[in-house]
Parts: structure tokens; sequence; C-alpha cells
């Protein structure tokens, strides 16, 4: 792995983010807190689990160990939850931005937010936050098909037949 390849990575992720709260835009307050089951009992809660889990590994990657509270409200809508997504994907890119290639091999030392004490090379935090980001992207596919709404693909392929048509175009 290169930290090329984390910051397509991430620009993927950030794009595939975009798509997804596209595709929850729509919905009423009802929809987005209604108890449908799965890992999360509400939508709601799964977009901001994702959100969340963003923005905690990148504090731990600025040494900055958090507990289970989130820095923010409750979000009353998808436009809140938008602000909040596009302003962590931008950290993200900027984190990916500046990665050199040693910067890959770098151990962390973290705590996770139930406070047990881990470390891990960059390159494996890297990759498990876009691999958790993209699990419970597929969730919210499923999620938005139980409330009766249309999801928007977020497949990786996706991507990058989008960035070669920009490319070429």
């Amino acid at each position: 792995m290169t930290p090329e390849y984390y910051r397509t990575l991430y620009e993927y992720n950030a794009w595939a983010n975009r798509r997804m709260l596209d595709a929850c835009a729509a919905l009423t307050t009802e929809q987005l807190t209604r108890e449908v089951g799965g890992s999360f009992s509400t939508l709601r809660e799964t977009l901001t689990h994702i959100v969340w889990g963003e923005w905690l590994w990148l504090e731990r990657w600025n040494g900055r160990s958090h507990g289970p509270e989130r820095p923010w409200p409750e979000f009353a809508d998808v436009a809140s939850m938008r602000r909040e997504f596009e302003k962590v994907d931008q950290d993200l890119l900027r984190f990916v931005a500046g990665l050199k290639g040693t910067d890959l091999e770098r151990v962390y030392d973290y705590k996770t937010s139930a406070g047990k004490p881990y470390s891990n090379p960059l390159w494996q935090m890297l990759s498990h936050l876009a691999n958790h980001s993209t699990y419970h992207r597929g969730q919210v596919t499923t999620l938005l098909r139980q409330l009766g709404a249309d999801a928007i693909a977020t497949d990786l392929i996706l991507f990058f037949r989008e960035m070669a048509a920009r490319a070429s175009a």
C-alpha cells in the first residue's frame, strides 16, 4: 500500500458518503428515526455511527483518544448530518494528502472508546476505517429499502468508472 492508494481510497470514501447522504436527503424525520432494526435501531443512528467512527479514528491519528460520547448533539435531519460528514471528510482528505510512505508504518498508541489500549500501524487503521464505513453504508442501503426509499449504489468500481469518465471528458 502507498500513500497514493490511501488518498484514492479516501476520495472514494468521501464520494460514497455524499452519494449515501443524497439518497437519504428526501427522508422525513419519522423515517430517519423509525425503529427498523439492524446493528443500530434507526437510520439516523447508523449514519451517526459512520461519521462518528470517521471522526474518532482521525482524532486518534491526531493523538487524541475519546470515550463513547460524541462531539455533537443528536442530528435533527440529513442536512445537519451532511455538514458534519463534509467537515470530517475534508479533514480525512487533508490527513491522507499529507502522508509520506514511511508514515504508513508508524505505530499509533490509542485507547478505544471503552478505554482499552491498543497499538497499530497507520496502514492497518486506514484500511479498517475505510472498510468500516463501507460496511455500514451497505447497512444504510438495506435500511433505505426497508423504509421504501431508493438507495444509491456506492460500489468502488462505480467510483473508478466515474473518475475515468471525468478524466477522459
